[in-house]
């Protein structure tokens, strides 16, 4: 089974020290510590990017050319502009994508019994010498580096981390498909749902515009940061009860007390689902 880097795969980049001036993406903030610059960061970490052949609604998705481009080409190119990753790695289970990918980037093959894209992820992670991972969704053509450093940069003080932005669409307030989150204090999540969290008593009767405008809500935007040991950790604990009540896997590290750094964006993501949404990508990044 393949799994080797490709000799003309692109050459790698390296973690930027702590004393190089960092700027951000517009929009994109650190919040309450969680994101904050540190003294010493995690000096190598890889973003891997989880990529299966198979889908219900958008069969062979990752090679599907957007703007002459396979998919995760893009996803992969964005994530490479991104000054906190050393590496950028897909991990797939279907020898097409590893075929395309490991053209601009290391590929890897992994098991196709896997469970879930975290365990996919763990299995690349074994195989790797890093210090940290950041889980990056590879159906987002469009997604933001500055999402990725600052999920990357609270790591720094925290074992796993992950981003959030703002709830302002009333469409998405009652949609399961957009899961919100509460964070404490400190900026670590308390709680995430595809419910809205959390409820407003004294506004309820309001319409999703009104209680929109009564609370900061939250969405969760799934790019995930683990310490490499925490990750392996945490793939090694069964399923709980509050992840397969909500389908959502980042329970099962707050069950098992493994706290979430939330790193505060202010960004929106672009997914492609559908074939349909392949349109809507190009006519953007033609904007661009």
């Amino acid at each position: 089974m393949p799994s080797n880097w490709h000799a003309g795969s692109a050459p790698l980049k390296r973690w930027y020290r702590q004393d190089t001036p960092r700027k951000l993406s517009p929009g994109i903030q650190h919040s309450n510590g969680a994101g904050s610059l540190a003294k010493s960061w995690p000096v190598n970490i890889i973003g891997i990017i989880p990529a299966r052949y198979a889908s219900t609604r958008f069969p062979g998705k990752p090679l599907a050319l957007i703007a002459g481009k396979p998919l995760i080409q893009h996803v992969v190119e964005r994530c490479q502009t991104a000054r906190a990753l050393s590496e950028v790695v897909v991990a797939t289970d279907d020898t097409r994508i590893w075929e395309v990918a490991q053209n601009f980037c290391r590929a890897e093959m992994t098991s196709p019994d896997h469970p879930s894209g975290t365990d996919r992820l763990a299995e690349v992670a074994r195989r790797c010498q890093c210090e940290a991972v950041i889980n990056i969704q590879g159906d987002e053509p469009l997604i933001d580096p500055a999402v990725i450093d600052a999920v990357a940069g609270a790591l720094a003080k925290h074992e796993m981390s992950t981003a959030a932005a703002p709830l302002r669409d009333p469409v998405e307030y009652d949609n399961p498909n957009v899961v919100k989150v509460v964070v404490n204090a400190a900026g670590q999540a308390l709680y995430f749902s595809r419910r809205t969290i959390p409820y407003l008593r004294d506004a309820a009767s309001r319409s999703a515009t009104g209680q929109l405008a009564a609370f900061p809500f939250l969405k969760h935007i799934g790019t995930y940061g683990y310490r490499r040991e925490t990750l392996l950790r945490l793939v090694d604990f069964p399923v709980s009860p509050l992840e397969q009540a909500e389908k959502l896997e980042q329970l099962r590290a707050l069950e098992n007390g493994i706290p979430i750094a939330v790193a505060r964006v202010d960004y929106d993501s672009v997914g492609v689902d559908v074939p349909a949404d392949v349109k809507r990508v190009e006519a953007l990044l033609a904007e661009k």
